[in-house]
């Protein structure tokens, strides 16, 4: 069952925080207007579908959170339907602790950074963790032919909260294609005066010769 991302997270101690500094009417308001939707949208699903990477929370049995990068090709969290994304794990360093941390507690954060736009969104859920027979319909459904990494198992996680965060602080940041991306036509330019210099060059040797 999906829930507002306020419910899940305000705590009667945070809620006093809220009051304490001044936040508390905004929130309240955003709740009471039902400001959080409960189903993955268009803009969600497109969002997701352009990220290489993420970082996600579990908490173990110590009470100590722990947070896991994760990246593959672009779109390898992918979102399979309104209230439920999955990506495949991949052959990493064999620690097991966020898997490990699932195995008694279920339940995940997930945070997710558009760098040169400055956005970001984060996701509340259940994961479950999938591997054998079980995992084989997943794995062909997330692999990427283009990305040749060895999946061990699938995460699949049921979104229960998501919210928008705020772009402030937000330095951008760009991946290398999306630096080549920007300077194509720069660089497309470059070529073309680079030619163009060279056949004026010509064309002025050829009348220097004219005038011997």
């Amino acid at each position: 069952m999906a829930h507002s991302f306020g419910s899940l997270v305000f705590t009667p101690v945070i809620k006093a925080l809220q009051e304490r500094y001044g936040s508390r009417r905004q929130y309240a308001k955003l709740q009471g207007a039902g400001a959080s939707p409960d189903r993955l949208g268009e803009n969600e699903t497109e969002f997701i579908a352009q990220r290489d990477s993420f970082y996600m929370a579990t908490v173990g049995q110590t009470g100590w959170p722990y947070i896991q990068h994760r990246g593959g090709a672009k779109g390898f969290l992918k979102v399979i339907d309104d209230r439920t994304i999955a990506f495949a794990d991949f052959s990493g360093n064999k620690q097991f602790i966020s898997a490990g941390n699932l195995m008694t507690d279920n339940r995940v954060a997930l945070i997710m950074v558009d760098y040169p736009n400055q956005a970001r969104l984060k996701i509340l859920g259940r994961a479950e963790i999938l591997d054998g027979a079980k995992a084989e319909e997943w794995i062909e459904q997330l692999r990427d032919p283009e990305y040749q990494a060895v999946i061990d198992r699938v995460f699949v996680i049921r979104v229960e909260a998501f919210d928008w965060n705020c772009p402030q602080h937000i330095t951008p940041r760009f991946t290398e294609d999306e630096i080549r991306v920007a300077l194509a036509p720069i660089e497309t330019r470059m070529q073309e005066l680079e030619l163009e210099n060279e056949r004026l060059r010509k064309v002025a040797e050829a009348q220097d010769e004219a005038k011997i």
